[in-house]
């Protein structure tokens, strides 16, 4: 019996601590499911109120790195309106391309090598005229690359073009592609410039430079070859003969259709003027971008009205302004070398020519809500979108909202700025050898509005720019001053200190009979352009871009939110 109640106590207390440690595990696994499942409730509650209030920032209010993260990534549908300057395709260089660039950048033409070709050219046998140059010869094409290489030292050369005869028989014009040596150089540059010579040693035929003009003054060297390169070009560096250079004769005559085949063979999208018409040139680009990423996703020639509306926002002081050229602000020639477009007037003609005759079908799509993916199989000739409902449902950016802005991905590297425009940026830092620091001073109606502005007023008075850029600027330096400020006799404290320079100290180089004068006359049938609002403010601000050293307003010069206040991100 003593026995069996001892097994008995032993299996007994054995049952009770089996019981005890079961029912330990068991609210453990509980505890550790319920706390699971409290983690999963609060992550579903945390995203829910993310998704119902985020926001995201409008693209073009950011900063030069967040404006570059937000293009090269795939989100399309956002927007917001903003009547700045928009960042365009050459602000954003492909990688791959960036790539080429930088191989070739970290050894542009140096004087050493300009020598050995002066050596080459002290060998061969020539016989000098003492009165005319002779521009072929390769003497003087050497001296003229020294000659440029020791005077203009703040850029870099990617190569020299032949030289051609100048005005006279002492004369010699060449041209050269460059970019300056600091500050932001994404693109190439070219310059052709008018060089005087002499004959310095008959016997030996050595010439001298004794003198060069100014900025493209070297007329007859301006137009591009297309073969092979002629000049100086080392091996190296002709990857980048080929790449577009501002300077290079532009070619944006609108394109035409080769015969009744090719036109009738091809497929068509057109977007008919919607609520985009007269808004600001953010929405206007942000819309257009959608519109060719559509013809491209269904690989169909997109035609385009070149008609575009100013918005008043765009040019402070005038109201909306119909009838301008999309050739004045961007560059037709690099979007119709890149894509497939045609002029609508010139489409509607070779509509009218041939749509009864070769059976040509159109399809009219009157939804934006039916989406580029319904029509990828579409066979008709033309898909012709029409915005005519109320608005925002007439905006053609709404076509790559939704779903669609990870079919649709808008084509930034069709769209670059007016090379016309960036040639008289090229002009005025040119004409301060790029080597110039630059101050960006938004006054206007922010520094009147104390509720949003503050401090603006003040800190960008005159006394106030001078106490903060003398730590940042050194005396004497040439300093351009891109502003919003009216009079410029505001800065007149800043000359005792520094040379000024403001972009209407440039205006000749949009006056009557310049080369961008001469050329939009050309471009408009004859009438005169205006150099309007947003061609100043976005020449202006390129050429605030190409300082050695910027200073901005948000930032640098005031504590307060470029937006007003409380909007500051940090």
């Amino acid at each position: 019996m003593m026995a069996n109640n001892i097994v008995m106590g032993r299996s007994s207390s054995s049952s009770n601590g089996l019981f005890k440690s079961d029912t330990i595990g068991q609210r453990m696994i509980s505890l550790i499911a319920n706390l699971c499942f409290a983690l999963f409730v609060i992550g579903v509650v945390v995203f829910t109120i993310l998704a119902a209030t985020y926001q995201p920032e409008d693209p073009f209010l950011q900063p030069s790195k967040s404006i570059t993260a937000y293009l090269t990534s795939t989100s399309n549908a956002t927007f917001t309106e903003d009547a700045s300057v928009v960042r365009t395709g050459e602000d954003f260089i492909p990688k791959v391309q960036e790539v080429q660039v930088q191989q070739v950048e970290t050894k542009p033409i140096s004087i050493a090598e300009v020598k050995e070709e002066e050596v080459k050219a002290s060998s061969e046998n020539s016989i000098c005229d003492t009165k005319t140059i002779d521009c072929s010869d390769h003497e003087v094409g050497t001296a003229m690359m020294k000659f440029a290489l020791e005077k203009f030292q703040d850029i870099k050369y990617y190569g020299f073009g032949k030289p051609v005869q100048g005005s006279n028989e002492s004369t010699c014009d060449m041209s050269w592609r460059f970019k300056p040596k600091v500050g932001r150089s994404d693109v190439l540059y070219k310059d052709y410039r008018r060089f005087s010579l002499q004959i310095t040693d008959p016997k030996s035929c050595n010439y001298t430079v004794v003198g060069v003009g100014d900025w493209h003054s070297g007329k007859k060297a301006r137009k591009r070859k297309h073969k092979k390169p002629a000049g100086f070009v080392p091996e190296r560096l002709k990857p980048l003969t080929e790449m577009p250079a501002v300077g290079e004769v532009v070619n944006d005559s609108v394109p035409v259709v080769k015969s009744e085949g090719a036109f009738s063979k091809g497929k068509y999208l057109m977007y008919s003027r919607g609520g985009d018409y007269c808004k600001p040139m953010s929405q206007y680009l942000w819309s257009f971008l959608c519109a060719l990423g559509e013809a491209r996703y269904l690989n169909r020639t997109f035609v385009m009205e070149l008609d575009v509306c100013l918005s008043g926002s765009n040019n402070p002081g005038y109201p909306n302004e119909e009838g301008k050229d999309f050739r004045f602000y961007f560059d037709f020639e690099h979007l119709k070398g890149s894509a497939s477009v045609i002029d609508q007037a010139q489409f509607w003609m070779d509509w009218d020519k041939w749509q009864k005759q070769d059976g040509l079908n159109l399809n009219m799509v009157n939804d934006f809500k039916i989406t580029p993916v319904q029509l990828k199989e579409d066979q008709s000739t033309l898909i012709w979108r029409k915005f005519e409902a109320a608005e925002p449902d007439n905006y053609w950016y709404r076509v790559c909202e939704g779903e669609m802005e990870n079919v649709i991905q808008r084509p930034w590297d069709l769209i670059w700025k007016s090379r016309r425009l960036m040639e008289i940026v090229s002009a005025i830092s040119t004409r301060m050898n790029w080597d110039f620091d630059s101050v960006h001073v938004v006054r206007g109606d922010k520094a009147t509005n104390k509720d949003l502005w503050p401090n603006l007023d003040q800190d960008t008075s005159p006394d106030a720019l001078l106490r903060k850029l003398r730590y940042r600027i050194d005396e004497n330096r040439d300093v351009y001053i891109a502003t919003n400020e009216m009079d410029t006799r505001f800065f007149e404290p800043l000359r005792s200190t520094y040379k000024l320079h403001f972009l209407d100290d440039f205006s000749d180089l949009w006056a009557e009979n310049s080369e961008w004068y001469n050329e939009t006359l050309a471009l408009n049938n004859g009438k005169p352009v205006e150099f309007d609002g947003y061609m100043r403010i976005e020449v202006d601000t390129e050429v605030f871009f190409r300082g050695k050293r910027q200073i901005d307003t948000f930032g640098d010069l005031t504590k307060d939110c470029k937006d007003g206040a409380g909007t500051c991100s940090s």
